[in-house]
């Protein structure tokens, strides 16, 4: 393998939550023409510091994916695709981007989603030592290797997998649990006949991509229909997360945990409380602690401005249930 900054180790005392302040998108505005909320992931950070949980000096800082790292899995072909701003205005959705200079578009649309990538793929590593792992970005579950779309222009979850395998000893199958209101069909493409990963995706069947040829790669497939709540919801969730850990033993789970199942969101079109969206994550991560699985967690779609709060709430939640070992809150690490 090439030689990475992806893989050094943070300093002794970080939790293994990784975040950048590089994550968040702002340009002149731009960033408001999509309905993604393009800061969302400052906001989940400023939410847990406001309660405690963490401090600045106990987050690990994520690191701009380099080519080579991304060579690991995308084609040359691709990545130059990029330096074409229109490509970029598709692929992110945003149509003024067409029109700006591409090095603009680099620095200002493209390195927050490179460090983002950058910081799933130095969860992944952290999940794997310390038994859990969440980027507060990532989760770009449209890309892969050679095409991007639905706001992912880099394949960060094919990335951290394929590091793994490579890097980590010990480390030969994977399991993606896939919970974003979409399909993630990026991910799917790019392991469709790779028998070390199971990829369990739970989505509403009539909303973007509807990537019939992505699903062959579905090992357990939950069509939801328009609307659906809590309480059908969170049973499907339980049986299949069950399930899939029950067929298959991986050396680590990805979670993708998007939060546009929630009530009111303009694309998920599900109809999950914040409730739910908490106890959601609650049970994919006990079920993976039962089986000493680690699990690396990333955050995916959300289109609302409440997402943060639910993100930071079901974090809190987590830990205030003893789901992420060897956790201390940011008041009791600093001593008194």
């Amino acid at each position: 393998p090439h030689r990475t900054e992806l893989y050094e180790d943070p300093p002794a005392g970080c939790w293994p939550i990784v975040y950048s302040p590089d994550y968040n998108i702002t340009f002149m505005g731009l960033e408001k023409l999509h309905p993604f909320d393009a800061g969302k992931w400052g906001k989940v950070i400023n939410f847990l510091k406001e309660e405690k949980l963490i401090a600045d000096d106990l987050i690990v800082q994520a690191r701009e994916a380099s080519e080579e790292d991304l060579l690991v899995v995308h084609t040359r072909r691709y990545l130059n695709k990029l330096k074409w701003s229109f490509v970029v205005a598709t692929i992110t959705e945003i149509p003024p981007v067409a029109f700006l200079p591409n090095f603009v578009v680099q620095r200002k649309v493209l390195r927050p989603l490179r460090t983002q990538t950058g910081g799933t793929i130095m969860a992944g590593k952290l999940a794997v030592e310390r038994g859990w792992a969440i980027n507060v970005g990532g989760g770009f579950h449209h890309c892969c290797s050679d095409k991007g779309g639905g706001f992912c222009a880099y394949a960060d979850i094919t990335l951290a997998i394929k590091f793994l395998f490579e890097r980590i000893p010990g480390v030969s199958k994977a399991t993606i649990i896939d919970l974003d209101a979409h399909q993630g069909n990026g991910h799917e493409r790019d392991f469709l006949d790779d028998p070390r990963v199971y990829i369990l995706d739970a989505y509403n069947r009539y909303i973007y991509p509807g990537d019939g040829f992505a699903k062959r790669a579905i090992k357990r497939r939950v069509e939801l229909e328009w609307g659906t709540e809590d309480t059908e919801y969170l049973q499907k969730v339980q049986t299949h997360v069950e399930g899939a850990l029950n067929e298959f033993k991986p050396d680590i789970l990805v979670y993708n945990a998007g939060t546009d199942i929630l009530d009111g969101d303009p694309l998920g079109g599900l109809a999950i409380s914040p409730q739910g969206i908490v106890k959601r994550d609650e049970l994919v991560f006990r079920a993976a602690r039962r089986r000493h699985i680690p699990v690396l967690m990333v955050t995916s779609g959300g289109y609302q401005k409440r997402t943060a709060r639910i993100i930071a709430d079901s974090i809190l939640n987590l830990h205030s249930l003893g789901l992420l070992p060897g956790a201390l809150p940011a008041a009791l690490a600093q001593g008194p």
